[in-house]
């Protein structure tokens, strides 16, 4: 493993030194201003960050050529092993699609039953939904569950939503861990095959020392243009960038929240989270837990595994690039907030890396609009203000303004090929591969795709660097993301919307276009790339979250999906069960009105002076109201929210139903 990791942080280092000696050689004719010491420097800090990236999937490239890329030694084929333990699967959600939520759970049971050891596996729907009228349908939509599957399938409700996903994981081990060796975690859009499973908890109990096993989950589903770019580029270049990094991480890896096995003993002892000190968005609750859960169970001596070539794990990723963006905020201030997390005890040093990859993934987004804003200053500069033909003091000779365009072209190049390069590897991996070459719809047009996702990619790229930049500027000031349900229907954006969320990067593209043009057109075609990708964001935005053709980006999983995917979706497109208000849907239906309350934990009596303002007001409404649509009528959706949990008031509310 050492050398593994040699060769990683060897060839990171050889390849920023060549590239910082040749940009040196750029800036320095003719002598280095400040400006140019601070370009260098950041062409440095991101030369760094794109070599490392180069060097994972370079190891990744080879690894596969082998056959390999598991950290464990996990058997994909064969008979299934048979299992001794106990797993709980457990699916937290937060104000989800319940039809969409159970019909993929559904199709998971499914999946594990029809393996023979559906008796190994017991199922949690963990519920921190604050709107009424969702929890209301999640649990008609767990009663319809349950009845089609049988038993060992659970809901609960949590009444506080305290430390979001990481307080809802955590209050559940406290009830109910340690009746169970293992938890498998999903997402609202994680979808797991039975075989997968069975594997996975098979792979812990023969590997002890384990506490974490991480899949790579495929991205599926998809159908603007901007999430079948995602899913084509994920499924064709990302198990090599992961079996790479698995490669060289060893029992060192990382945890990305879902789609993984959990030791519960381990993270029960070891991955409670601390609450940050001062306000948000720094201080309060840890975000992104994942990674810190990972870091603290390695630092007692457990193993944290990835197994990328395992398939059988799936996700489905954001409709447009916007909500791309509102997801990614989210994720920038709970990687930034690992500033805080860095410094702790006996990390292992390569959790120190993720933590620092993690947050370099986002502040690089400024860097590299600080590096192109100051090269065009330094054009400006050469411009239109006179050079200092002769210094002050004594010299022989003028200082001749110079530069070397040859050499920087050069540059530039080998950069792009760092970025270019492992995107032809992950397409050579292909070729070497009959099955999966035609499964993607054969070479010629996996090629078309490859170019396709290489020019798409270049446009949104300047949009997401403005995005991401305003995302760490926000945070820095002080401003929390809060926690939004990610949309996971069509992309379709409003025209209003689009103007608005789209405008500072236009403006961003109209300011360089005019101040590259100023120096000179040379410059502006140098920088069309980006400056084009800016200033036709609003156009790029509404046509990437438009529905694609299906002709190009072709996936293995759209042209033989698996049995679990083809179940999930058929399960979805089923009518749904009408939706009504949450009070409504219990008076009309009685049986799911004494199954909510048969659910509910007992009253929590508050201590002296402690008042729940939500419930008192709508206490006080419901008394005031002459009929049931009366006080539906009046309450807000938190009030309704408090009735919903305190079986007294809400069968008083109910009762003026006899009255209305």
């Amino acid at each position: 493993m050492l050398m593994r990791r040699a060769f990683i942080l060897i060839m990171s280092v050889a390849l920023t030194g060549a590239g910082a000696y040749e940009m040196y050689m750029v800036v320095q004719v003719g002598g280095v201003t400040i400006m140019e010491w601070m370009v260098l420097a950041l062409f440095v800090a991101l030369l760094a960050w794109i070599a490392f990236s180069f060097a994972s999937g370079l190891a990744g490239f080879f690894v596969l050529l082998r056959r390999k890329g598991n950290a464990l030694p996990i058997r994909d084929d064969g008979p299934l092993p048979q299992l001794a333990s106990r797993t709980a699967v457990l699916l937290p959600t937060y104000n989800e699609n319940p039809h969409q939520l159970m019909a993929r759970l559904r199709a998971i049971y499914e999946s594990i039953e029809a393996t023979g050891q559906g008796g190994s596996f017991d199922w949690f729907v963990l519920s921190d939904t604050r709107d009424p009228d969702i929890w209301i349908a999640e649990e008609r939509a767990f009663l319809a569950l349950s009845d089609a599957c049988g038993g060992r399938l659970y809901y609960r409700h949590r009444a506080d939503n305290t430390a979001r996903k990481a307080g809802n994981l955590g209050e559940w081990i406290t009830r109910f861990g340690g009746a169970y060796q293992f938890m498998i975690v999903l997402d609202a859009d994680s979808l797991m095959s039975g075989d997968t499973m069975v594997r996975m908890a098979h792979a812990m109990e023969t590997n002890p020392q384990a506490a974490l096993l991480q899949t790579l989950p495929v991205i599926v589903n998809a159908r603007s243009l901007f999430s079948r770019l995602q899913q084509f580029a994920g499924r064709l270049y990302g198990p090599m960038v992961a079996a790479g990094v698995a490669w060289w991480h060893g029992s060192e890896g990382n945890y990305w929240g879902h789609n993984a096995i959990i030791r519960i003993q381990a993270f029960a002892e070891q991955a409670g989270l601390p609450e940050l000190s001062g306000p948000k968005p720094f201080g309060g609750h840890i975000l992104s837990h994942d990674f810190v859960e990972a870091a603290l169970m390695r630092r007692a001596g457990w193993g944290i595994y990835m197994a990328p070539t395992l398939g059988g794990s799936f996700e489905e990723v954001p409709p447009s690039l916007l909500d791309f963006a509102a997801r990614d905020r989210r994720w920038c201030q709970g990687n930034l907030q690992h500033l805080a997390v860095l410094t702790t005890r006996r990390l292992h040093w390569i959790s120190r890396l993720h933590f620092m990859a993690g947050i370099g993934s986002y502040i690089t987004a400024p860097m590299w609009l600080s590096f192109l804003l100051l090269g065009i200053l330094i054009s400006l500069q050469a411009r239109f203000i006179r050079p200092e033909y002769f210094p002050k003091g004594f010299s022989l000779f003028p200082n001749w303004p110079a530069q070397d365009p040859v050499l920087a072209a050069w540059v530039f190049g080998l950069t792009m090929a760092l970025l270019i390069v492992p995107k032809l590897l992950g397409f050579i991996l292909l070729l070497t591969r009959r099955d999966v070459r035609r499964q993607f719809g054969g070479g010629f047009r996996t090629l078309a795709g490859v170019l396709a996702e290489v020019l798409i990619s270049a446009m949104i790229a300047p949009v997401m660097m403005v995005f991401q930049s305003i995302a760490v500027v926000e945070i820095l000031l002080g401003r929390d993301a809060g926690w939004q349900t990610q949309r996971r229907d069509d992309g379709a954006v409003e025209r209003r919307e689009l103007y608005r969320k789209y405008g500072i990067p236009t403006v961003c593209g109209v300011a360089m276009a005019i101040s590259a043009y100023a120096v000179s057109l040379p410059l502006l075609l140098w920088m069309s790339p980006v400056i084009s990708g800016l200033l036709f964001a609003i156009p790029i935005g509404a046509w990437t979250a438009k529905p694609a053709m299906r002709a190009l980006f072709v996936t293995p999983e759209e042209s033989g999906p698996p049995s679990v995917l083809v179940r999930a979706n058929e399960l979805a497109a089923a009518p749904a069960h009408a939706s009504a208000p949450a009070l409504a849907a219990l008076r009309q239906d009685t049986g799911l009105l004494q199954r909510h309350l048969s659910s509910l934990p007992p009253a929590r009596r508050g201590g002296p002076g402690e008042i729940d303002l939500h419930l008192a007001v709508a206490r006080a409404r419901i008394e005031a109201s002459d009929s049931f649509d009366e006080a539906a009528r009046h309450l807000t959706p938190r009030e309704t929210l408090a009735v919903l949990g305190d079986p007294a008031l809400l069968e008083g509310v109910l009762a003026k139903s006899r009255g209305g």
